[in-house]
């Protein structure tokens, strides 16, 4: 991509004196961004018009680190008609010329203060395509988000610079890929995540992730990558014990996917270690498929075009629909966090919710019920709704039914279901069995997809007629309809590029 830039941000940027701050963000961002920053030669002519040799020197020698057009497009007949009405002196021509490289397409974008290069720009229909330096920042950020962040449970986000690379964590990394070390310290400054021991700050898991955009060089892989924007999980490694971290590592590497909104993720990875054998199964799990090799490693990939299959939920993860049921459900405000910690309320403290348990780590979660019909089914959604009454009662997620467990025979059969997914303890569990003999708990599987960046309490619920009033709040599982659910996303401000349809 290349990015042309007008005359008066080049002085900026090369004047010894800072005059705009921003300046400075914009270049580096179009050096993270890959973009060419290229010159013309109206700009050059331009500064040599400086009365000030030394200046004019100085500038020039600053000018070869510019990709500079050496001959200028000719002229477009749409592009002169415009000048003849609105340009009236050297510079408003000089600008024209600069926006007819974006006509021809000679260069991607151009990037300028100027108002009247932007109005000429919109009569001419590129207006797309010439940006100011801080919508051209608006769109990079959202192009290039940087990695998300996690409030609770056992993750950080650090800079390899400070992590231990001398953890035996690292050992069988540095046995299987020579030169880890050095390519470990090059990455001083790159973020990613990792979970410890809390009890000897020893490394318990390990995820390095790279956006590539389509014109990566995937030579060495057989067979080759077609051009697409992809998600490279770089390094993976988690430690089995027992807390589903490998879970909690592939919802991060989902987030980051949609985010970035990429088309593809994918891994090449050994296998011949215990820890690696896992590590592909689970991502068989959630949808990955053997690809090819590169080298003496497998690549496997995970489409990640939205999509919807009922019947596979975790192969188009994190995807939902809502032509299917559509249920507010509560959740017990003692439970909600632990059971939803990305969720978690801004009068909650993060600190209470770092430690590693099954039921916080993992996307398959487990919901126990007893309520009276209408029950969801397969492919349905849960939105779930923490009590607290008519101020402090907040829809906080969405989640998407994976199975629907009924006739459960026996107290074991039960705690078996909830294994690992529940947020109950095992004797809460017991006693919600012997409550009543006539009407047995049932269990509600379900993936957690979503959490509302902006949260909608009862009293928002009523006034937008989405509950009837104070004595409509849910009690088990509530119908809402398509209609009602679309004003949920709308005021909760939420990003819905999850949702296929």
């Amino acid at each position: 991509m290349k990015a042309l830039l007008d005359t008066n941000i080049i002085i900026h940027r090369e004047a010894g004196k800072i005059v705009q701050q921003d300046i400075g963000i914009l270049f580096r961002w179009l050096d993270r961004a890959k973009y060419t920053k290229c010159i013309h030669p109206v700009t050059i002519q331009e500064i040599k018009k400086n009365s000030n040799k030394d200046t004019v020197e100085a500038f020039m020698t600053k000018l070869d680190s510019y990709e500079q057009i050496q001959i200028p497009s000719q002229l477009q007949v749409q592009v002169r008609e415009i000048s003849d009405k609105v340009d009236i002196n050297e510079n408003d021509r000089n600008d024209t010329i600069l926006l007819n490289e974006v006509f021809v397409e000679r260069v991607d974008i151009l990037i300028t203060e100027d108002k009247k290069i932007h109005q000429k720009a919109e009569k001419l229909g590129i207006a797309d395509k010439v940006y100011k330096i801080d919508s051209f920042l608006e769109k990079i950020f959202s192009e290039h988000p940087d990695l998300v962040d996690y409030k609770v449970l056992n993750v950080q986000k650090k800079q390899f610079g400070y992590i231990n690379l001398n953890d035996n964590f690292f050992d069988s990394l540095k046995e299987d890929y020579n030169g880890f070390d050095k390519w470990f310290i090059k990455k001083s400054d790159d973020l990613a995540y990792v979970t410890t021991n809390k009890a000897n700050g020893l490394i318990l898991s390990f995820l390095y992730l790279k956006v590539e955009n389509k014109e990566e060089n995937y030579t060495d892989i057989i067979p080759t990558f077609a051009p697409k924007k992809r998600l490279k999980i770089g390094t993976f490694k988690v430690i089995n014990n027992g807390f589903r971290l490998g879970e909690r590592f592939l919802k991060i590497i989902f987030d980051n996917a949609l985010v970035n909104k990429v088309d593809e993720i994918y891994v090449t990875i050994f296998d011949h270690r215990d820890e690696q054998k896992r590590l592909i199964d689970l991502m068989e799990q959630w949808g990955f498929i053997l690809w090819g090799m590169k080298g003496n490693e497998r690549v496997y990939v995970r489409d990640f075009k939205p999509n919807f299959d009922i019947n596979d939920l975790k192969s188009i993860y994190p995807y939902v629909s809502k032509k299917n049921g559509i249920y507010i459900v509560p959740i017990y405000e003692s439970y909600h966090t632990e059971l939803l910690p990305d969720s978690i309320l801004n009068n909650e403290s993060p600190a209470e919710f770092v430690e590693d348990f099954p039921h916080r780590n993992g996307i398959s979660k487990v919901y126990v019920s007893r309520a009276m019909r209408p029950h969801p089914k397969r492919g349905d959604l849960l939105i779930f709704y923490r009590t607290g009454g008519y101020y402090k009662s907040v829809i906080s997620t969405i989640g998407v039914v994976e199975e629907v467990i009924y006739n459960i025979d026996k107290e074991e059969d039960l705690l078996r279901h909830c294994r690992k997914g529940s947020v109950f303890p095992e004797h809460e569990l017991i006693a919600m069995w012997n409550y009543d003999k006539f009407r047995k708990p049932f269990v509600v599987r379900f993936l957690y997809s979503y959490s509302f960046p902006h949260r909608i309490n009862m009293k928002q619920l009523i006034d937008l007629a989405i509950l009837a009033g104070v004595d409509d709040a849910p009690r088990g599982y509530k119908p809402i309809t398509e209609e009602q659910f679309n004003l949920i996303l709308k005021e909760t401000k939420s990003d819905e590029s999850f949702i296929i349809d």
